[in-house]
C-alpha cells in the first residue's frame, strides 16, 4: 500500500515509470476508470454500489421501502478482486512477453457485472429482476424461505427436497414432531416419495403435480421451522440432509461452534496496536490445498520504499 499523496500526486505517472521499466505492472483502481468524464465526481461505497446495480437487488419483498446497501465495503472489495484478477493476468502476460501493462479497474463497471443474473436477464431479454427477501432477485416472485421460529429468531429454509428418499425423510420428520395431521398437503409429499425419479424443478408452474409437490414441501419445512428454535431447526435440518441455516447476528455467527470447529478463528498480531485480534480464516476447508492465514492490513506508507528506484 503506497502513501499516494506524497509520492504520486503531481509526480510519477504510468508513462514516466514505464519509460525505463517496461516490465512494470501498474494497477489503477478508480470509481469510473481512467479518463472517464465522471472521474472527478465524488463517490462513496453506497453511491458506487447503487450506480453499479447491486443495491437494486438487495432488500425486501416490500418495494414500498428503499433497497439496502449491504455492509462490508463491498464496492471496495469488488474493485480489489478485479484488481487482483487483472494483476495476475498482467503478470502472466509479462511472464510470456517480458512487458508489463496498465490495469485500469473501473469499480462501477465491476459492480455492474457482479449483479449475477440481474445483468444478463436485462441484456438477453430486457427483463427487470426484483429484489426478494433472502432470495435471488428474479423477474418473477419466488416462494419465501425465511421463517420465524419458535424462539423468535429466523431461519432460512434453503433448498427443498427433490429425490424420493428426501421426501421420505421429510415425511418421517413431520411424523416425529406429530405435525402430519396439521398438514393435509402431506399427501403430495407421499406422492413424491413414491416416485422413481427426482422431481423436475423445471416443471414447476407447468405440471400441476410437480407444482403441488414443491408447494407442499415448502409448507412442510415452514411448519417444522415454526415449531422449533432456530438453532435447533438448523442442526436437525442439516442432519437430515436438508440445507438450512439459522440467521444469526454477525457476532453470534462468528462465535458459533461450527465456525470455530472449521478453523475460522485465527489470531493475528498487530504490533502497531500492541495486541492480537481474532480474524476470520479462509472460507473453505480444503482437504489438501495449502492456504495462507490472514494478515493485518498494510500500514500507510509501509511499502513506499518500493518506489525509490522509480524516483526521478
Amino acid at each position: 500500500m503506497l502513501a499516494g499523496g506524497d509520492r504520486l500526486t503531481g509526480g510519477i505517472t504510468y508513462r514516466e515509470a514505464t519509460a525505463d521499466h517496461r516490465s512494470l505492472i501498474w494497477v489503477s483502481v478508480t470509481p469510473f476508470g481512467l479518463g472517464s468524464v465522471r472521474a472527478d465526481d465524488p463517490t462513496t461505497d453506497l453511491t458506487v454500489l447503487a450506480g453499479g446495480g447491486p443495491v437494486w437487488n438487495c432488500g425486501y419483498d416490500d418495494h414500498s421501502i428503499p433497497p439496502m446497501r449491504g455492509s462490508g465495503d463491498q464496492a471496495s472489495n469488488i474493485g480489489g478482486m478485479y484488481a487482483a484478477i487483472g494483476a495476475l493476468i498482467a503478470l502472466s502476460h509479462r511472464d510470456h512477453s517480458g512487458v508489463g501493462q496498465l490495469v485500469d479497474v473501473n469499480v462501477t463497471a465491476a459492480c455492474n457485472v457482479t449483479c449475477e443474473q440481474t445483468t444478463y436477464h436485462w441484456l438477453v431479454n430486457q427483463a427487470v429482476c426484483v429484489r426478494q427477501t433472502g432470495r435471488h432477485a428474479y423477474p418473477t416472485p419466488s416462494s419465501e424461505v425465511q421463517v420465524r421460529c419458535a424462539d423468535g429468531h429466523y431461519a432460512t429454509t434453503g433448498v427443498l427436497p427433490r429425490k424420493p428418499e428426501e421426501f421420505s425423510r421429510m415425511i418421517a420428520w413431520l411424523s416425529e414432531l406429530e405435525l402430519t395431521e396439521e398438514l393435509p398437503e402431506t399427501v403430495f409429499l407421499e406422492m413424491a416419495a413414491a416416485r422413481t425419479a427426482p422431481v423436475d424443478l423445471a416443471s414447476i408452474g407447468e405440471d400441476d403435480e410437480t407444482t403441488a409437490i414443491m408447494s407442499a414441501a415448502r409448507e412442510a419445512i415452514t411448519l417444522i421451522a415454526s415449531r422449533m428454535p432456530a438453532k435447533e431447526f438448523f442442526i436437525a435440518s442439516q442432519q437430515r440432509g436438508f440445507p438450512a441455516g439459522a440467521i444469526l447476528p454477525p457476532d453470534e455467527a462468528f462465535d458459533d461452534e461450527h465456525m470455530v470447529a472449521r478453523g475460522m478463528h485465527v489470531p493475528v498480531e498487530h504490533s502497531e496496536l500492541g495486541r492480537t485480534i481474532v480474524y476470520p480464516g479462509v472460507p473453505y476447508a480444503f482437504s489438501a490445498s495449502p492456504t495462507s492465514p490472514p494478515k493485518r492490513a498494510p500500514l500507510l506508507g509501509e511499502h513506499n520504499a518500493l518506489l525509490d528506484e522509480l524516483a526521478p
